[in-house]
């Protein structure tokens, strides 16, 4: 049995980018390489998919490219497939919420629909949030269809448990670290605890979202010298 975990989705408060969080992503996401396998190729999303919906994301007021957003040098992979570099996208958080709520299935996606579209690949969109957004967050979190992984970081203990109550995630890490990778294999994954994979949506669900334990994994260190250390180049 194995698990996986992937970041779609970063919202950062404002004292976060502050510290040049940001720029952090950045060079460590230029470490990635086809060479040593930090990354590869994608078999369900095509380059040309990836890219056209960058492409949609920059067309919204105030997004920008962070990094990435182009194929990977010298590869060799069919064109089916997906070869893109690690890639980022900030939207304003503004800007993001826009639809969020409203029915789906328009002829053009919202803004909501775009930013949170499921993509299989290297990319992520990033937004950054301030004291009094909160309840912005919170909405366009439970707003989203499907309620995976999630991951609380904060030091603040308050903080995090009024996030953990008005959020429903099949696992949710919570502290100062939170880390979402190398997970024990029997936490829950998709919607709290649903186990075959391919249901979410479904009544049965649904049904085992409310009559199932929500798995909550509390994370918060130490921090050891291995993690402090700038990446390799």
């Amino acid at each position: 049995m194995c698990r996986c975990s992937a970041q779609s989705i970063l919202f950062a408060h404002a004292n976060w980018t502050a510290t040049g969080l940001l720029d952090k992503l950045k060079a460590t996401a230029a470490c990635r390489s086809l060479s040593d396998l930090t990354v590869g190729p994608t078999l369900s999303v095509s380059s040309k998919t990836v890219k056209d919906h960058v492409s949609r994301l920059l067309a919204i007021p105030g997004a920008k490219l962070l990094f990435g957003g182009d194929e990977l040098p010298g590869h060799t992979v069919p064109e089916p497939y997906g070869a893109m570099q690690p890639t980022a996208v900030f939207v304003p958080l503004k800007e993001l919420l826009k639809g969020c709520g409203a029915p789906s299935g328009g002829s053009e996606p919202t803004n909501y629909e775009a930013c949170t579209r499921e993509i299989f690949a290297p990319f992520q969109v990033i937004t950054e949030w301030g004291d009094g957004d909160l309840p912005a967050v919170l909405k366009a979190l439970e707003n989203m269809k499907n309620h995976l992984t999630a991951a609380v970081v904060s030091s603040d203990q308050l903080f995090i448990n009024k996030v953990l109550a008005a959020t429903v995630n099949g696992t949710t890490y919570a502290g100062l670290r939170a880390r979402t990778t190398g997970a024990p294999q029997n936490h829950w994954f998709g919607p709290a605890g649903d186990p075959r994979s391919a249901g979410i949506g479904t009544p049965e669900a649904i049904r085992q979202v409310w009559s199932c334990h929500r798995e909550i994994i509390h994370d918060v260190g130490p921090i050891d010298d291995a993690w402090t250390q700038p990446p390799p180049s």
